[in-house]
């Protein structure tokens, strides 16, 4: 495959990087790119203005290939794959899992020389003949299990001896790398790697596979690479993010020691066989071909490929690749069990044994057995990817969370163009539908979201995609059918049986296109905890029954003689709440059963190899199991000791007891910044981020777009609420403001709705996972007195929340009239009051009195003129997303949409009112401070600030 180097030259320049692309013998095929980082972007210079790298004096090291490029804060980081192992060869072409990566500085000379020096020496010591195999691979000789990506940073950031403190940021040192909970001590140390050993995982089944090499030791290659920028940089302190640190400790961790991460130089790993055959491989550039949902550093690398450098592109692939072989007899020795056994024990002591008839001698080869390999891939979605809680359920578009392809490939080991190769595809992937669960318990309940018709259209878009792709679907849901799963396991097998009636009744022209897209979704709801109750796992069985005629008519892909002559008919999309554990269980009894099928077709029936182990399959399968649990709940697989053994008992009951607390405690603590990182390294959000993060420790879920969110809350908002026709709806927005009527601060502070018609505005309050109007307050413009915009800060807890530019909004101040009104959707006859003024006489205006019940205070105000005080209705900014700042579209800042509301209504209040022939129109808007910086700390109180900075010892 051209435009791809085997390996990459990194030394440091005057202006940044130059990377020299090398052969596989250490040759330079490639002029050098070169790498500059100015204040806002990265520049990568041509080749032919990048100087010769023919002095030995600077330092260099040799890398594997490019991960991409990460800027935050203006600092720019290179991403290399410093070492990597082999752990498949598919049709030739060896696939290799990333073992360890370097983080170089980029932003000075004495940065980047330093950081190359650390990653040559660690390198070095690696590599030498007593600690690493050849070719800077991993040795095989140490397995540990996969570990979280939350958990390795926690270890590297406190028990990596040399990791320095970043000059200019003493306190980020102090803060992030020093300073951490307790709680978050106690719980790493009780979960650590350390707290399984060897022996309690034989005991259990569990295997010390190849493809699960050992996390390598912590040195002071990568912490030192990942320094924050020395008092040389020329950025500004105050413009490093805090959370810089951590965020390049979790890039050290998620690409490198994880092990989740998959490449090969001239194989597509990312696109099954059938799609392989579908678009064969041509002489463009590796990137340029694969699947984009499985391209995970598509964005890393947008610079390099924006500048058409392919010859750095090397995609990878999140997910899991397992090989090994076994061996079968198409004519296997029938021997009666008993008569084997007591002719097996009268065999001579001596070892020499006598030829038996029907058994076969050890290391004696029958012409009648031939050797497969069995190479599992499973590959993750970068739509929708993160973490378990916090990403769940289906976004607008139809694409899931922990959405994994897994395609299990049959070849014969000794393979020519006529060997036949088979292809089985499965899928896992969570429930389509809007739906949360709390990380805070151990069973949550889960929590619909949004209307019906929302859920509908992109449950819709998800089957459509997956029927254009794959075919037939066959649903298998596995969630209880009673209890606290039993809600969304009803609300999905309604919103199918929905799906399948609307396809049905439409009157669409027939083609093969629409007629792929009608057929019918079939849907097999099977409660795993019910069947299996009492740690039977082998009911799936049952499952197993049922389905078994639909597997074998949806069939597998087969190759032969070089071109694809069978297409697999369908595909089995299979869930359970987490799609981790007992879809794992399911997907391998599937597996197996198509095996089977697979064999026999070739003239092998495994029910027939009496002597056949299964080992080798459990074993690969649950490692596949454990990497896919790993990357979305950080840990192993539950019931991984079915899996391995077909065997369950009290201590892999104990074992799934030791990963679920663990989980609980990466999904409450850990897994909030994670996630921020994958949003980050995947460009679905910009820097901005950690801003947002540093604000309340939380992440936000971008399952609906923001922008389109409010824009539908804003439309129903104007349906719901503008009750005179004769009024014209102007414009709408989404602001924050008090969760106090009439008040300036309190918080907490949330998102509603201000519309504004040619004669009033409107405060709608808004239920945002219901679809509904809570509240609204009407304001009549001729009534409006004051308007009052500029610096409002409602916290100064972190430094977003106090920075004058981003927090600014605007005061409204009114005096209640007539047609002034505040309703409250209780979904009853009853809702607040009219605002309307009491006159002289004890009566409200004649309109206002039939809907205001008589109060208590009512009864003795006859005769007294009430006196009303004017309200206000206070507005903020919301802070510009960064998912909707990384989407590349123009955003307005948040002065600059305040300012454009204010201008607008001011507008209509000038319209609204009359004025005297040559009466010269008085400006409404006031600027100064709603709440300045000085009195906003003085307003914060002790609790909140130590609440927050609890939270910010323990999740950052």
């Amino acid at each position: 495959m051209p435009g791809i180097a085997r390996k990459v030259l990194i030394c440091a320049a005057v202006d940044g990087l130059i990377i020299q692309p090398l052969s596989s013998k250490g040759q330079r095929p490639f002029q050098p790119v070169g790498i500059r980082y100015g204040d806002n972007a990265v520049t990568v210079t041509p080749r032919d203005q990048v100087p010769d790298l023919a002095d030995d004096d600077r330092p260099s090291f040799e890398a594997f290939g490019i991960i991409g490029l990460i800027t935050v804060s203006r600092l720019s980081y290179l991403i290399s794959i410093t070492r990597r192992q082999q752990v498949a060869q598919i049709f030739g072409s060896p696939i290799y899992v990333v073992t360890e990566v370097a983080v170089t500085p980029c932003s000075s000379r004495t940065e980047a020389e330093e950081s190359i020096r650390r990653t040559n020496r660690h390198l070095g010591k690696v590599n030498a003949p007593n600690s690493s195999s050849d070719n800077g691979e991993s040795s095989d000789d140490e397995v540990e299990p996969r570990t979280s990506i939350a958990d390795e940073v926690e270890d590297a950031i406190i028990d990596d001896d040399e990791a320095k403190a970043p000059s200019p940021r003493s306190s980020v040192a102090e803060d992030v790398i020093q300073r951490r909970g307790s709680y978050g001590m106690f719980a790493r140390s009780w979960f650590s790697r350390g707290g399984w050993t060897q022996v309690q995982k034989r005991s259990l089944g569990m295997s010390n596979s190849p493809t699960l090499p050992p996390t390598p030791a912590k040195d002071a290659t990568s912490s030192a690479d990942q320094e924050p920028p020395s008092k040389e940089s020329p950025h500004a302190p105050g413009e490093v993010s805090d959370l810089l640190p951590k965020l390049l400790q979790a890039v050290r961790v998620l690409f490198g020691s994880s092990r989740s991460f998959y490449f090969s130089y001239d194989f597509d790993i990312t696109r099954n066989l059938e799609r392989r055959a579908a678009a064969p491989m041509t002489e463009a550039p590796l990137y340029s071909q694969v699947d984009e949902l499985f391209f995970w550093n598509r964005h890393l690398l947008q610079p390099f490929l924006s500048a058409g450098q392919d010859s750095v592109a090397l995609p990878v692939m999140q997910g899991f690749v397992g090989q090994t072989t076994f061996t079968v007899d198409s004519n296997p020795p029938q021997v009666d069990s008993m008569r084997d056994s007591v002719e097996l024990s009268n065999l001579p002591a001596s070892g020499s044994q006598a030829t038996t008839p029907g058994i076969k001698k050890s290391g004696e080869r029958r012409p009648s057995e031939k050797d497969y390999t069995i190479t599992v891939i499973s590959r993750r979605s970068t739509k929708r990817a993160g973490l378990r809680y916090l990403r769940r359920g289906i976004n607008q578009d139809g694409f899931v969370a922990n959405m994994v392809e897994t395609e299990q490939l049959l070849s014969p080991v000794e393979r020519d163009d006529s060997s036949q190769v088979h292809s089985f595809l499965q899928i896992r992937g969570s429930i389509p539908l809007f739906f949360t669960q709390s990380p805070y318990a151990f069973k949550p309940v889960p929590m619909l979201q949004y209307s019906e018709a929302t859920n509908r259209q992109a449950c819709k878009k998800h089957f459509e995609r997956l029927t254009r792709s794959y075919g037939a679907v066959q649903i298998v849901n596995l969630v209880e059918k009673h209890g606290v799963e039993s809600t969304i396991g009803t609300r999905y097998e309604n919103t199918v049986d929905y799906l399948n009636r609307l396809s049905s009744e439409e009157n669409e022209p027939k083609t093969q296109e629409t007629q792929r897209l009608r057929t019918p979704l079939a849907f097999e709801w099977f409660d795993f905890h019910e069947a299996c109750r009492g740690m039977k796992f082998e009911n799936v069985s049952l499952l197993l029954s049922r389905l078994r005629d639909k597997l074998e008519t949806f069939g597998s892909a087969k190759w032969e003689d070089g071109k694809l002559v069978k297409k697999q008919g369908g595909i089995v999309r299979t869930n359970c709440m987490d799609c981790l554990d007992r879809t794992n269980v399911c997907q391998s009894s599937f597996a197996w059963h198509m095996l089977e099928v697979q064999l026999k077709d070739d003239g092998f029936d495994m029910s027939a190899q009496v002597d056949q182990e299964t080992t080798w399959f459990n074993t690969l399968w649950a490692d596949n199991g454990d990497a896919v649990s790993t990357q979305y709940a950080s840990t192993a697989a539950m019931k991984g000791d079915y899996t391995r053994t077909k065997k369950r008992d009290y201590r892999g009951a104990l074992n799934d007891l030791g990963l679920s607390l663990a989980r609980f405690y990466s999904g409450m603590v850990n897994d909030y910044f994670s996630q921020t990182a994958i949003d980050f390294l995947l460009g679905n959000v910009n820097e901005r981020v950690f801003d947002e993060f540093e604000a309340d420790m939380m992440t936000k879920d971008p399952a609906v777009s923001i922008t389109k969110l409010r824009e539908q809350a804003i439309e129903l908002c104007q349906k719901r609420v503008i009750a005179d026709e004769k009024e014209e709806f102007l414009g709408g927005w989404a602001l924050l403001s008090p969760n106090v009527s009439g008040t300036i601060k309190s918080l907490p502070m949330e998102e509603v709705v201000l519309l504004l018609t040619d004669s009033a505005l409107y405060l709608c309050r808004f239920d945002w996972n219901m679809d509904k109007v809570s509240s609204f307050e009407r304001a009549n413009l001729a009534n409006v007195t004051g308007i009052k915009l500029g610096t409002y800060i409602t916290s100064t807890i972190c430094p977003p929340h106090s920075d004058p530019s981003r927090n600014v909004g605007f005061v409204v101040t009114y005096q209640p009239g007539k047609h002034d009104v505040k309703r409250t959707n209780t979904r009853t006859f009853s809702s607040l009051a009219d605002l309307a003024p009491t006159t002289a006489k004890g009566s409200q205006n004649e309109e206002g009195a039939k809907s205001r019940p008589l109060s208590f205070v009512g009864l003795f105000s006859n005769g007294l003129k009430a006196v009303t005080p004017e309200r206000k209705l206070a507005f903020k900014a919301p802070y510009i997303d960064s998912s909707t700042a990384a989407s590349g579209s123009p955003v307005p800042s948040e002065m600059q949409q305040i300012t454009t509301i204010c201008a607008e209504i001011e507008r209509l209040v000038q319209e609204s009112r009359l004025y005297k022939s040559g009466e010269e129109k008085k400006g409404m808007i006031e600027r100064g401070d709603i709440i300045s910086l000085e009195e906003a700390k003085k307003n914060t109180g002790l609790l909140e600030q130590l609440g927050h900075s609890i939270k910010k010892l323990v999740w950052a």
